[in-house]
């Protein structure tokens, strides 16, 4: 018998308790808890519970620059490649805000360094149009494509022109 496992059509509802401890989960990630998720990961806690906005614990981390937690959530099996409603990856995240050693640590554990869904952005193009130099130096030197186009048919550079970002445009345009 073939049966195919299919993604719910709807979240599951959740009691107020649930989700109070839910919220105050994403709370913890968000100060970077590390002993205290810790002791949740070694309960059993899953590594890539998302948040209702998508956000995975990981993308929580990599937002907020929490490296020793970003680090112990992919010990875990975080998924690196997990992406929230807006199509964003961790790696996306680390991106826009220029942490640099956040990225060399996804990037480490096989972030894909142009992933991102169908049409959305890529690291490059987040790092791009923020004017984060030394940020799309890194991922073009791990191999990102700044031929990539968004669903609106623009390049990183196009990006970082239009929100001009001229260090990040003139290191692309070289």
């Amino acid at each position: 018998m073939d049966v195919q496992k299919q993604a719910p059509r709807s979240r599951p509802a959740l009691d107020a308790e649930t989700h109070a401890l839910a919220e105050e989960l994403f709370q913890v990630i968000r100060q970077g808890d590390t002993k205290r998720v810790r002791r949740l990961l070694e309960m059993g806690l899953v590594p890539n519970l998302c948040d209702s906005k998508g956000d995975s614990l990981l993308m929580l981390a990599s937002y907020h620059g929490h490296l020793d937690m970003a680090r112990l959530l992919l010990q875990y099996g975080a998924d690196p490649e997990l992406a929230n409603e807006r199509n964003q990856t961790p790696l996306a995240g680390a991106a826009y805000k220029g942490d640099i050693n956040m990225a060399r640590l996804l990037l480490a554990h096989k972030a894909d360094v142009n992933g991102r869904k169908p049409g959305a952005k890529t690291p490059l193009m987040f790092a791009a149009m923020f004017n984060r130099e030394e940020m799309v130096e890194l991922l073009v030197e791990q191999g990102a494509d700044p031929s990539l186009t968004n669903a609106d048919g623009m390049t990183a550079a196009m990006l970082a022109q239009v929100m001009g970002a001229d260090k990040s445009r003139a290191t692309l345009n070289v």
